[in-house]
C-alpha cells in the first residue's frame, strides 16, 4: 500500500505514534485534554483522521515555544481548526526574550566565573553579584557587565 493510501484512511494510534513522534500515552492524554480527537475504534486501539498529524505538529510547535496544553488548547476552534490570536503570540515572543535575556546574563557571568582571577569566587564582586541577582531572581544583562569585558 502506497504512503498516500496510507494517509488517506484513518490512522489507529501506533501508526500515528510512529509518523508523528509523539508516544501512545501522550496521544491518549492529548485527546484526554481535547486537544486531539479520534474518531473511533478498530478493535481496541483508537482511530484519527490523518489530519491530526498536522494538528500534533502545531501542538508540538506551541510546546517548544513555551505554551502550555491549556493555552494550546485555546488555539484550535471549536471545529478543530487553528485559531491562533497573534496578540498571545507576540507577548510569547516577549517572555522568550527576557528569559534569553536572563540566560544570556547568567552564561556570562558563568562564564566571568570560571575565568575570574581571583582567589576565590567568593572575593570576586562580579560572581557576588550574580549569586545576589539568582537568589531574588533578577539575573539581568545589566547587572553583570564585567562578564561580557572577560571574554
Amino acid at each position: 500500500m502506497s504512503a498516500r493510501k496510507r494517509i488517506a484512511a484513518d490512522l489507529d494510534i501506533v501508526e500515528v505514534a510512529q509518523l508523528s513522534g509523539v508516544p501512545a500515552s501522550a496521544l491518549r492524554y492529548y485527546e484526554e485534554k481535547k486537544l486531539i480527537v479520534s474518531t473511533g475504534r478498530r478493535g481496541l486501539r483508537r482511530l484519527f483522521d490523518p489530519d491530526v498529524l498536522e494538528r500534533l505538529a502545531l501542538i508540538a510547535l506551541g510546546r517548544n515555544a513555551g505554551f502550555s496544553l491549556d493555552e494550546i488548547a485555546t488555539m484550535f476552534a471549536p471545529d478543530g481548526r487553528p485559531r491562533i490570536d497573534r496578540k498571545v503570540l507576540s507577548a510569547k515572543a516577549d517572555e522568550l526574550d527576557r528569559t534569553i535575556r536572563k540566560l544570556a546574563a547568567m552564561r556570562d557571568g558563568l562564564r566571568h566565573a570560571a575565568a575570574c582571577p581571583a582567589p576565590s569566587h567568593m572575593e570576586c564582586p562580579t560572581f557576588r553579584r550574580l549569586m545576589r541577582t539568582a537568589a531574588f531572581g533578577v539575573v539581568s544583562a545589566a547587572k553583570v557587565p564585567a562578564a561580557r569585558r572577560m571574554r
